[in-house]
């Protein structure tokens, strides 16, 4: 028997999860699979879990797949246990990457893996390079693709802050023959479709959100039209000047209308990236969210993935984001063209979400990268894409940045039988709400405040100083100001007891002292919560991690001050400075600023003298 199966996927809820051994595929009537998925994560078959999202939506378009999730790659029987797969392996370290997911700020080991049943250890560091190593020497025959957000932000050489060194494409390092990066359904589906009609993977090199690699000698024979090669690896691991403008480069083509193919030479290798895919339609997402998931984890497990428990009941209804914050490598991933899905889609999904065993009646969170960002577009993005010369801008005249399609969301899911509750818990961009002038702004912000509100409303200022913010590319002070100053009159007004939670960031690029002692009198005088708080952590792909590594901004070839080592202590340390741990570091940073009047017993002392 073919694996293979003719037709579509029946699409309705219950369908039960992949398969992950031999069992249950010969319960399905699959002998042999087309594609085998394998996952740093444990398996959850949840749109809210990219593993999951791929595997049903090749299931829908008809291919057999199945799932080896968190695999001993220690143990042979593991990675082989569900065979060969006609047309490649999938590999991804799950839905963080993997060093981001092992070890915190400081370089310390992690306890815990959300990701994981009953939040166990299970994920060998650079997961990817280890499961493509053993896959491949498994299955040496059997082409082998990298996807997920580490394969994907590391296409190109980049800093790795964990080995504080730069390192090589994942392709180099990896013996995988292509990375889908992106959100990849498109580009994936292109792949499998392509491989399933006959062609070798070395062949396939103009599928749109993919990296492939090139040997030496065939690049140097190669026509180049229309390539944009950037410096090479070893000009970048030697020269921070080159890094910069290495990134500068790449940073420029990652858009699917006017993004150019890019090119970067490796010492046994050369990486090449197409363009990324065009947006998804509002149809295409609509489908992909509306397969038929279980919203579980698969059943074999006995215990809990802790993070599957705060998003089971959640709506995912955009892509993108047009922020463009430097910290954020979202530019790089799903991209600046914001694709919204229908309200209908959505009020579908919350439907089948009523007839859920678990399901208490409260929609956890309503939202995307940026919850406000639902239904915004630009004129220009369909045809040219995102602006090259200019970041997104609410002030823009192309950019229809108004609320009012995500207001007819929430009224229409707030009608929904069986659902009690609708919170929006992703975080908003307050600077948004301030910026629609039409009625919908208002209303907006006095509709979360009356309905969508579950104690704490998340925002993400990240600073107040000018200059960090500068540097964050985020918006300046006052705004928030305004903005809290309007939603606490509101909840005032609703009779609700609701407070604002801001997430901030310490030990930013561009951040001294002084500065975090500013944002520690404003934590002070607006009396926040300073519990959501992280300490920068540079991650592949960022322009904040470009300047952390360089000292310097890519775009403006400015030297910027970088916090390091007991600077970036003492800087977390104040911003976290209601923590009695944290008063010697906060003395000494209080100190190194000339603020000794904010140690003491005042009414304005951030902390009491020491003894």
């Amino acid at each position: 028997m073919r694996g293979r199966r003719e037709g579509r996927v029946e699409r309705r809820r219950g369908l039960p999860p992949l398969p992950i051994s031999m069992e249950e595929a010969k319960r399905r009537g699959v002998d042999r699979f087309d594609v085998i998925l394998v996952s740093g994560d444990g398996y959850v078959d949840h749109p809210s879990f990219g593993v999951g999202v791929i595997g049903r939506v090749l299931e829908d378009a008809g291919y057999a797949v199945g799932v080896i999730p968190q695999p001993d790659w220690r143990r042979a029987e593991d990675l082989s246990a569900l065979g060969t797969p006609r047309l490649f392996f999938g590999v991804a370290s799950g839905n963080v990457d993997s060093m981001v997911n092992n070890y915190s700020p400081n370089r310390k080991r992690r306890r815990r893996d959300v990701y994981s049943p009953g939040g166990r250890l299970l994920r060998p560091d650079r997961a990817e390079i280890v499961y493509a190593d053993k896959v491949h020497a498994l299955f040496p025959e059997t082409p082998i693709v990298l996807g997920g957000i580490e394969a994907s932000l590391r296409r190109f050489a980049h800093y790795d802050f964990w080995s504080d060194s730069v390192r090589r494409s994942i392709l180099a390092d990896a013996p995988a023959e292509m990375i889908v990066f992106g959100m990849g359904e498109r580009s994936v589906l292109e792949v499998a479709r392509r491989l399933a009609s006959g062609e070798e993977i070395s062949e396939i090199r103009d599928v749109p959100g993919t990296a492939f690699k090139m040997g030496l000698r065939e690049w140097r024979s190669s026509e180049r039209e229309g390539w944009l090669q950037i410096p090479s690896f070893d000009e970048v691991a030697k020269d921070e000047r080159r890094y910069t403008e290495a990134f500068r480069l790449h940073h420029g083509e990652q858009d699917p209308y006017r993004g150019r193919t890019a090119v970067q030479p490796h010492p046994k290798t050369v990486v090449v990236q197409n363009p990324p895919a065009t947006p998804m339609t509002t149809e295409e997402l609509d489908r992909i969210y509306e397969l038929p998931y279980t919203r579980e984890a698969h059943p074999s497990y006995h215990e809990v993935i802790p993070a599957l428990e705060p998003v089971r009941f959640s709506l995912t209804t955009h892509r993108g984001c047009f922020g463009s914050c430097s910290f954020c490598a979202l530019t790089h991933h799903q991209g600046r063209i914001v694709q919204s899905r229908s309200i209908d889609s959505l009020v579908r999904e919350a439907e089948a979400m009523t007839e859920h065993p678990r399901f208490k009646g409260v929609i956890q969170d309503v939202g995307g990268p940026t919850a406000n960002m639902y239904g915004m577009a630009c004129s220009r993005w369909n045809s040219c894409g995102a602006c090259a010369d200019k970041l997104c801008s609410p002030a823009c005249p192309t950019l229809d940045a108004d609320h009012r399609r995500q207001l007819e969301l929430l009224s229409r899911l707030r009608q929904v039988p069986g659902v009690e509750r609708v919170f929006v818990s992703s975080g908003i961009r307050h600077d948004l709400i301030l910026a629609d002038k039409s009625a919908a702004g208002d209303e907006y912000l006095q509709t979360l405040t009356r309905h969508h509100v579950s104690g704490h409303l998340k925002v993400a200022p990240e600073h107040v100083s000018a200059s960090v913010l500068a540097a964050m590319k985020k918006p300046p002070r006052n705004v928030l100001d305004e903005f809290l100053g309007r939603f606490r009159a509101l909840s005032r007004e609703e009779g609700k007891e609701q407070y604002p939670v801001p997430y901030f960031i310490s030990g930013h690029p561009g951040c001294e002292i002084a500065d975090m002692v500013e944002l520690a009198e404003y934590i002070r005088d607006h009396r926040l919560y300073s519990e959501q708080v992280q300490d920068f952590t540079p991650t592949p792909m960022t322009v904040s991690t470009c300047i952390y590594y360089t000292g310097i901004d890519p775009f403006t070839e400015k030297a910027v001050h970088v916090p390091r080592g007991r600077e970036k202590e003492i800087q977390r340390a104040i911003l976290q400075y209601r923590d009695k741990k944290n008063w010697p570091l906060v003395r000494e940073g209080l100190r190194l600023a000339g603020r000794e009047d904010l140690i003491g017993d005042g009414p304005e002392c951030l902390v009491p003298m020491g003894r």
